[in-house]
């Protein structure tokens, strides 16, 4: 009926780009090519404003973490989780109170060079075998970074990731941490969003939308998870940062 604004994004344009970034970050959620998780953002953003983008997301996250929650609930490091948890959360807090102040372009920028950073660091000096773990100082540094681009993108992935890889954990134990880190982290933010006004009906409609291909990529994420070789994991969580910096660097500064 004319006069109406039907509450669903009909574009054909965001559903081009938004139907392989879910799928994207639900193969991300499974530990399978962590890092590409974070392209799902920018990827829609050629279609919609990164906050609702990242708004539609939301219940596509929680759907996600449910299901990578349940698929890896036996693996994970409690020890972990308990050390990544308030740093992350307290990244949140940070990203909720400065989200109207920051440019979300130039906040995905700065994550892409620092992932690139890491990414290079690693390829050009390899860790030995009996290099010590990240100090922890560093990693609750790199947590509440997490924790901060995680809300205002939904790229917590490349912080966190610089800090958990050194410590050379097996494929579904990394998986499952990052799950339930990600699960709490996610869940924290649906306050701040609605107090931001970004969860309203529009946004929400076309969530539901692409609800269905939520356990699609997980699935995928998760029969390639617990088949693959630690080396092929970590190869592949590799090439997903490359991409996601380049990705998240010309957003910032190039496009």
């Amino acid at each position: 009926m004319a006069g109406l604004d039907f509450p669903l994004i009909t574009d054909p344009l965001f559903y081009l780009v938004a139907v392989p970034a879910v799928l994207l970050l639900g193969i991300s959620k499974s530990g399978f090519g962590a890092g590409f998780g974070s392209l799902a953002v920018p990827m829609m953003a050629l279609a919609v404003s990164v906050p609702q983008a990242a708004a539609i997301l939301m219940p596509v996250l929680l759907v996600m973490d449910l299901l990578g929650l349940h698929a890896f609930r036996k693996h994970f490091d409690w020890k972990l989780v308990r050390f990544l948890l308030p740093f992350g959360l307290l990244g949140v807090v940070v990203g909720a109170l400065l989200f109207k102040l920051l440019d979300s372009h130039l906040v995905a920028g700065i994550v892409g060079i620092f992932t690139l950073v890491f990414l290079a660091q690693r390829l050009l000096f390899p860790p030995r075998p009996d290099s010590p773990h990240p100090p922890k100082w560093l990693g609750a540094l790199l947590t509440v970074t997490s924790g901060f681009t995680s809300f205002v993108s939904h790229a917590g992935g490349p912080p966190i990731n610089a800090y958990v890889i050194p410590m050379r954990l097996p494929p579904l134990v990394f998986t499952a941490s990052m799950a339930v880190f990600f699960f709490v982290v996610n869940l924290a933010k649906w306050i701040p969003y609605g107090w931001l006004g970004l969860l309203d009906l529009r946004n929400m409609a076309t969530s539901i939308a692409l609800l269905p291909l939520a356990p699609v990529g997980v699935f995928i994420g998760v029969r390639i998870a617990h088949r693959i070789n630690p080396v092929l994991f970590y190869r592949f969580i590799y090439w997903g940062m490359f991409l996601t910096g380049c990705k998240l660097v010309w957003d910032g500064f190039l496009a």
